[in-house]
């Protein structure tokens, strides 16, 4: 009988690593109105400062192997604010796969009227480190060929575009971070990347002079997979708080909180669990972590309003 529990928890888990890393699922993250310039390059400078944001990801906290991620994301408007650069770092781990990738983002801003509606063009260029070795699991049979592979280092080439509309009030976008479809692997064991379609929108509504309310989504869509939606809706209470509910179609609920803790520190923290695949009586839910610092040098030494977006 234990045998064969370890046999089926085995296909299980190979049968994850490929669906998530092999066939290159970019990671999803509750905390995604916060990991913009991830996944749409023309967002980059489109705050009033050098942003810095990280993110931590622990999913599915107590199963061995579970997927681990870290992104690290800055960016700044430069040349009068009509360009934007910035830099975008994903780590992603699950079980005994690694995938690291390193992104220089710009963007062209572009004003379209005289209310402060914006247009942003951006390019995104990097790649994916991608370092393996599926003979490190642990199997009841040491002779079997499937977990025999050493996937070694490689480094595979991407680029990425994106458009970004946005007002102080509401935002909307569409990028493809990954164009190129790569493939992978040892010959035993080739995989590709998919190519993902962003949208992604979102709105700040004064509710009086205390709250105010942020709804946002963000839609993947990509051929090997259905259509998955995160829909958010945050309340602010006096511009330094917030607290607010996340559902991702066919997958998770979530919830989220935060704390300005300064006009330049924020801090977030989320926790999700899954409903479609019903295992939260396995782990502990997935734990989000959030952390972002804006180096303020308009004049006056402020940013010019709160930026929500």
């Amino acid at each position: 009988m234990m045998k064969a529990l370890n046999h089926i928890a085995i296909i299980l888990f190979v049968t994850l690593v490929s669906h998530s890393t092999f066939a290159q699922q970019d990671p999803m993250f509750t905390h995604y109105a916060f990991n913009t310039l991830a996944v749409n390059p023309a967002y980059a400078g489109s705050r009033d400062a050098l942003t810095v944001t990280g993110i931590g990801r622990f999913q599915w906290v107590g199963i061995e192997g579970a997927p681990i991620t870290q992104t690290l994301t800055l960016h700044t408007p430069v040349y009068k604010e009509s360009l934007g650069l910035g830099l975008s770092v994903i780590n992603d781990k699950i079980g005994p796969i690694n995938s690291t990738s390193f992104y220089a983002d710009a963007a062209y801003h572009m004003k379209v009227n005289d209310k402060g509606h914006q247009l942003a063009f951006g390019l995104k260029a990097g790649g994916n480190l991608l370092q393996g070795n599926l003979a490190s699991l642990r199997t009841t049979d040491d002779d079997d060929i499937a977990f025999s592979n050493q996937i070694s280092t490689e480094f595979v080439p991407n680029v990425g575009a994106g458009l970004y509309y946005y007002t102080n009030r509401w935002y909307a976008g569409a990028s493809s971070p990954k164009i190129l479809e790569n493939s992978f692997g040892t010959s035993t064991a080739k995989k590709g990347e998919e190519r993902h379609y962003f949208l992604i929108g979102g709105a700040l509504f004064n509710l009086n002079r205390v709250f105010k309310l942020k709804p946002s989504a963000f839609v993947k869509l990509t051929a090997s997979s259905p259509i998955e939606a995160d829909l958010s809706a945050l309340l602010i209470y006096q511009d330094l708080l917030w607290g607010g509910l996340m559902f991702r179609t066919g997958d998770a609920f979530g919830i989220l909180a935060g704390l300005n803790i300064t006009p330049q520190w924020a801090l977030g923290y989320s926790f999700d669990f899954s409903y479609g695949l019903k295992t939260i009586s396995y782990h502990g839910g997935s734990h989000e972590i959030m952390l972002r610092y804006d180096f303020i040098y308009k004049e006056k030494g402020k940013i010019k309003s709160p930026r929500y977006f």
